[in-house]
């Protein structure tokens, strides 16, 4: 296996998924690339039976989790103001530094699976059925996954315009 092409051409990928759950893209320039080492290690033990991409991504979460204790850091910490999303009226609550850390804020208190495919899918810009393939799953239970998380996020930012429209 061509390793050199497997890092070109799933590099960002692992990146826009670290900065998903690092929310700092510092950290997840550091951490994909200790990924790539990783995987480079073992890809004599990658069969090819499933998805290079999701094995990459459960190397990257895996490494990220121990970058984490490695550091002691807390999902306050600084986040990332590079989210996208594919309604505008999402990326236009994004736009205002203080939503958006409300949202990060928010997405680190999520439980999972709802934080993890919401970060896959809006983060990382994977399509439904490879996010299905790493959790082992159908496209149509990341399709639901994913629109259920969003939804909890639409909440609570209706919550939190109400609150501020009260005050």
């Amino acid at each position: 296996m061509d390793f050199s092409g497997v890092y070109r051409a799933y590099f960002r990928d692992v990146f826009l998924y670290l900065c998903s759950l690092s929310a700092n893209e510092s950290i997840a320039e550091e951490v994909a690339q200790e990924t790539f080492v990783k995987a480079l290690g073992a890809i004599d033990h990658f069969d090819g039976s499933k998805d290079i991409r999701a094995w990459l991504f459960t190397i990257a979460r895996n490494t990220y989790f121990t970058y984490c204790r490695r550091q002691k850091i807390y999902a306050d910490e600084e986040l990332s103001e590079h989210a996208a999303d594919t309604q505008s009226d999402f990326i236009e609550r994004l736009s205002d530094e203080e939503s958006a850390f409300r949202i990060h804020q928010f997405l680190h208190g999520m439980d999972e699976p709802y934080k993890e495919v919401f970060s896959l899918r809006v983060f990382g810009e994977l399509p439904f059925d490879r996010i299905g393939m790493l959790f082992g799953k159908s496209s149509g239970w990341a399709r639901v996954t994913y629109y259920r998380a969003k939804k909890k996020i639409f909440e609570y930012m209706e919550a939190m315009e109400n609150e501020k429209d009260q005050l």
